[in-house]
């Protein structure tokens, strides 16, 4: 099998981490070399946080070159238009339509681009935008929608629902765990 490779962007504290974690420990469980890389930068600030997830027959490096990613699944917008170079011609982008504006926004230097979901669709991108902070609230926590977001990207994957459920097991504590499957499905069906 070739090397599949996935970049899971956000700003910081929006759960990638255990997003990238969720997925790494499922790949591993399917038989798969699987390499997982994080970047965190200003993560504790609000800054961009980026993981690499790479899994195949033989993966030799955690890095993913400009043009390689199959997909992005990106926790916010702006975090998905700063990484589109990143996509293979083909790739796809599962987006939160969220909106978290980064300090230079915030201090006044700059302005949150508009219309992001239109401007990646013009690029040639196929663009799979939903609402994960709402359905986040609807499972019971806005900390949910990497939860959200993992259920959206499972509709890409030959794995069972309880292949799934079974790596969420391992990856969230127990007292949050009926919370982020009620989120998995509600991104799964969104």
């Amino acid at each position: 099998m070739e090397t599949k490779n996935i970049m899971i962007v956000g700003v910081g504290g929006q759960g990638t981490l255990l997003a990238s974690k969720l997925l790494g420990r499922l790949l591993l469980g399917k038989g798969y070399d699987v390499k997982v890389s994080e970047v965190h930068g200003m993560s504790q600030r609000g800054g961009s946080v980026v993981t690499y997830v790479r899994w195949g027959d033989r993966v030799y490096s955690p890095i993913i070159d400009k043009g390689q990613a199959d997909c992005i699944l990106s926790f916010e917008l702006l975090e998905a238009a700063r990484y589109t170079e990143y996509l293979k011609q083909g790739g796809r982008i599962i987006v939160n339509s969220q909106q978290v504006n980064p300090m230079p926004v915030i201090a006044g230097a700059a302005v949150y681009p508009e219309n992001l979901e239109e401007k990646l669709a013009t690029l040639g991108i196929k663009v799979d935008a939903i609402d994960a902070l709402a359905l986040a609230e609807e499972a019971g926590s806005s900390k949910a929608v990497n939860l959200v977001l993992m259920g959206k990207l499972a509709n890409h994957f030959d794995f069972t629902s309880e292949e799934w459920m079974e790596a969420i097991e391992h990856s969230v504590p127990a007292k949050f765990l009926e919370l982020n499957k009620k989120a998995f499905e509600l991104g799964r069906s969104a």
